[in-house]
């Protein structure tokens, strides 16, 4: 009965490894990427974190186009002050949109949203890009969200030529916020 247990524990473990290395074999298997019609819309879900990082996602979300909408928010409930910043922002650009897009730029409530996004990526139940842009801040060395986010994200920005280089993957267009 116990060589059943160690046997059954074993094949579990096995099919458990298989659909992890699947899972990652769909992620990184190089695909044919689709067009976006001009005209389509792309859902936004902005991770908003306290302090600093509120006021650079809000500079960010400015200078999109009206074709990122509807926009969805995650914040801490006792962060109030980004509440209220986010609802100003929301009053003055109203906006309608198929395709979403997850864009982050560092607070650490990001990496289980974005995992969860990928998830449902790689699943196939939503086409979710992964946008991640760290924070200016960050000059020698990437933040903890951007050490994990690096080898996830669909695009990964850094604001400093010195990270573009440490980083091969990264994309520096320069100062973004």
């Amino acid at each position: 009965m116990k060589s059943f247990h160690t046997m059954l524990a074993t094949v579990a473990a096995a099919a458990l490894l298989f659909l992890l290395l699947l899972l990652f074999i769909v992620r990184f298997f190089p695909r044919k990427e689709t067009q976006v019609a001009r005209k389509s819309t792309v859902k936004l879900l902005a991770v908003a974190g306290s302090g600093g990082h509120t006021t650079e996602i809000l500079r960010l979300l400015g200078s999109l186009s009206q074709a990122y909408c509807p926009r969805h928010y995650i914040l801490a409930d006792s962060d109030k002050m980004s509440e209220d910043k986010i609802r100003s922002f929301e009053q003055k650009r109203a906006e309608m949109f198929s395709d979403s897009l997850v864009l982050c730029n560092g607070p650490g409530t990001c990496v289980p949203i974005c995992v969860s996004a990928l998830l449902l990526k790689m699943l196939g139940l939503k086409k979710v890009t992964i946008v991640y842009i760290e924070s200016i801040c960050r000059v020698e060395n990437l933040s903890l969200s951007g050490k994990i986010l690096y080898y996830f994200s669909d695009y990964f920005f850094v604001q400093w030529p010195t990270l573009k280089e440490k980083y091969p993957k990264a994309l520096y267009l320069g100062r973004i916020v």
